[in-house]
């Protein structure tokens, strides 16, 4: 087990990949004298089973500029490190099925050339052809972002704590943060489960953690976890490997390619949220039960963009 310093610079708590990114990048300005602390192991909480979609059409020019980093950086960590990543760019479309998804998307593209991110409009012939399974005939428009990518989640947190480490960020794995050392209104370190540790500057990373931690300190962090769903089909003809990511806003859902599958995410429009007390330490790699009852009205929807998910197994 790596030993706890007495203090650092800045202390990270959570090692998932906004954890391990801050550290990498931390070390890519020079500042190494940073310790990470994570309770479980390294891409713990969310970052395991994430979808993995890089994606760059964002709300915003700076969340576009930003995710189009994201990209190019996924892109050369693997070169840098030595840690493959299973990056690659099939592109992505978005789909509007209303005039005024549609303006919304045109409005987006307009923002993501400012920001260096390739955007064409497409044919809906076009959609059809990239993703054959899609049902496409009640829609008004489409973009085509080829740039777009898929990731593995695990592995790149992984090229990134490797960059990290390289650099001389200190990681320390199961150790349980349990407060945070605060003096005249600012923090100066961390309460951990081995001992305290000082900082000048204290990230926390936590994710769904984090409201419950900042609670204690009297900072209010407005985030709250909420089951996500998905599903992963059974290989499917039509499915091909390179195969776009589609993105239908309009029906709150994703299908991505997976391994000559499909997967397909939903976001709800109300989100069933989870855990209100906090969040057990121990849910590090822990998942849901199934909420078809909740989940059903939205996975409808997906499956008339593509009707072969009513289908298959």
């Amino acid at each position: 087990m790596a030993e706890l310093p007495e203090r650092a610079q800045v202390v990270i708590v959570g090692g998932g990949i906004i954890g391990c990114s801050v550290a990498y990048h931390l070390a890519k300005r020079g500042i190494t004298d940073v310790v990470l602390i994570e309770q479980g192991t390294l891409t713990s909480g969310t970052t395991w089973h994430a979808a993995g979609l890089v994606a760059q059409l964002r709300s915003s020019f700076n969340l576009t500029r930003l995710a189009r980093y994201s990209a190019e950086l996924y892109e050369t960590l693997e070169a840098e490190t030595g840690q493959a990543t299973g990056f690659r760019r099939p592109g992505a479309i978005t789909v509007a099925d209303t005039e005024d998804r549609w303006q919304e998307l045109l409005r987006a593209k307009g923002m993501a050339a400012c920001a260096g991110v390739e955007v064409h409009e497409m044919s809906l012939d076009e959609v059809s052809e990239k993703v054959p399974l899609a049902d496409v005939d009640d829609l008004v428009g489409a973009l085509w972002i080829p740039g777009d990518g898929v990731t593995s989640p695990v592995d790149t947190t992984m090229a990134l704590a490797k960059g990290a480490k390289a650099g001389g960020v200190r990681m320390v794995e199961g150790v349980a943060v349990t407060d945070v050392k605060v003096v005249d209104g600012r923090a100066t370190g961390v309460v951990t489960e081995r001992g305290e540790v000082e900082a000048e500057t204290v990230v926390l990373a936590t994710g769904m953690w984090t409201r419950h931690l900042a609670a204690k300190i009297g900072v209010n962090v407005p985030l709250q976890a909420c089951e996500h769903f998905y599903v992963v089909t059974e290989p499917l003809e039509g499915v091909y490997p390179g195969m776009p990511t589609l993105r239908d806003p309009g029906g709150f859902t994703y299908f991505k390619e997976e391994t000559g599958k499909i997967m397909a995410g939903f976001f709800e429009p109300r989100g069933k949220v989870w855990s209100l007390e906090g969040v057990p330490r121990d849910f590090s790699f822990g998942t849901l039960p199934e909420d078809w009852e909740h989940v059903g009205p939205v996975f409808e929807r997906a499956a008339r963009r593509m009707p072969v998910l009513a289908e298959c197994g």
